[in-house]
């Protein structure tokens, strides 16, 4: 039996929640008991404490200080601490747990997937922030404590499962495959036209609005190219994307001699995270089986720069290395956020990010050191404020 003290970062949002999920189908199963260290979340108080009253952590933290009382009231007699602000999040980040879940979304997620990566845990990272913004670092943060930093993107967790760790030599490319999202066959004229709401409709995964945005623009896919390339220690030029639209072969590994390894599953975010719980071992829960035969053929094409150049822009950052990924990153959510708030066109997020690339670049210092996690959060705070400014002139000029 599988047995872990974890804490999960981030246990509201949609990758957390389904890891409490995969956690109590586990053990239902036999497979596996869990005893949680913490809980943290954000504005969502009455899912927080539910989850405290099925799990029983230690502590419990919000990120909004100005609701300590109302989920200390949640948890009265419950034997929980309750806890709230930022700094309480990173100090339940270093708290004693055999793995850590890092799903907090956005840069707010930066400074406790770096605490939580020098406590000597398995850091299973949803949080695209922080390996975008200072990966070389954060990784070599891990290997310093002894811990083990295992991806929980279905992405980089089917290259993980299928990647040669100890002989990196024999790989000669690395293939992400991108769901093309609800836009792939929409004319660029019809893009002028996309809501918030048929953009968060993502064909195949169940995800949050943000990220929902990112996989319509490809922003998803550039992100997760920079992150591959830092997980793997694979150069710009051997990372490539193919559109699948069936989402059911989450990666691939090309070989120097000519094969190709793919991981195959349904699209359920439980699966690369049940990875992630169990690894080296499988955890046995009732996950959903593929069906070939149901599902008749597999399709794969080109991604279309020129419909969605988020995809351009985020191999460019990559090359370009130093600050632009975490310029990229910041601008990319500023923008994104603001097509949710009905204050941005569809076609302008990537045109945001591309502004603010240009005008951000060779402002800062790079990554890659003990203090990595800081300059990477005044990088994105400046680029946060160019990308505003830009957003603002758009507007104005409308």
């Amino acid at each position: 039996m599988i047995a872990r003290r974890v804490s999960v970062l981030g246990s509201t949002g949609s990758v957390g929640s389904s890891t409490l999920d995969l956690m109590e189908q586990a053990q239902a199963a036999g497979s596996a008991a869990f005893e949680v260290e913490a809980l943290t979340g954000g504005a969502n108080i009455a899912r927080l404490a539910e989850q405290a009253r099925r799990w029983r952590p230690r502590i419990a933290v919000t990120a909004d200080p100005g609701r300590l009382n109302e989920l200390r009231d949640a948890l009265a007699g419950t034997g929980v601490e309750a806890a709230a602000g930022p700094d309480a999040i990173v100090e339940a980040a270093v708290r004693p747990a055999d793995w850590i879940m890092a799903s907090i979304v956005g840069a707010a997620g930066l400074r406790s997937a770096w605490a939580a990566a020098g406590t000597g845990a398995t850091l299973a990272l949803a949080n695209k922030e922080s390996l975008v913004c200072c990966g070389p670092a954060l990784i070599e943060r891990v290997k310093r404590s002894g811990g083990r930093l295992i991806p929980v993107d279905s992405e980089h967790s089917a290259i993980f499962q299928v990647f040669p760790a100890g002989a990196p030599e024999r790989v000669s490319k690395l293939v992400l495959t991108a769901s093309g999202g609800p836009f792939r066959t929409l004319p660029r004229a019809a893009m002028t036209r996309i809501t918030p709401e048929q953009a968060v409709a993502h064909p195949n995964w169940s995800m949050g609005a943000k990220i929902s945005v990112d996989s319509a623009t490809m922003a998803n896919k550039g992100l997760e190219l920079i992150e591959a390339a830092y997980l793997f220690e694979m150069p710009e030029g051997r990372v490539d994307v193919v559109v699948h639209p069936e989402s059911i072969i989450h990666s691939l590994v090309e070989y120097v001699d000519g094969s190709t390894l793919a991981q195959m599953g349904a699209p359920d975010m439980r699966t690369p995270i049940a990875c992630a719980l169990s690894w080296p071992d499988r955890l046995a829960w009732p996950a959903p089986k593929l069906d070939l035969a149901a599902l008749g053929r597999l399709t794969f094409e080109a991604p279309d720069e020129d419909r969605f150049p988020a995809l351009r822009l985020a191999r460019e950052a990559l090359a370009t290395g130093g600050i632009a990924p975490i310029v990229f990153n910041a601008a990319n959510e500023v923008a994104a956020l603001a097509f949710l708030d009905r204050r941005l066109g569809f076609l302008n997020i990537a045109a945001v990010v591309a502004d603010t690339l240009e005008k951000a670049t060779g402002a800062g210092a790079s990554c890659g050191s003990d203090d990595a996690c800081e300059t990477a959060l005044a990088v994105d705070a400046q680029a946060r404020r160019i990308a505003g400014d830009v957003i603002a002139s758009l507007n104005i000029a409308a």
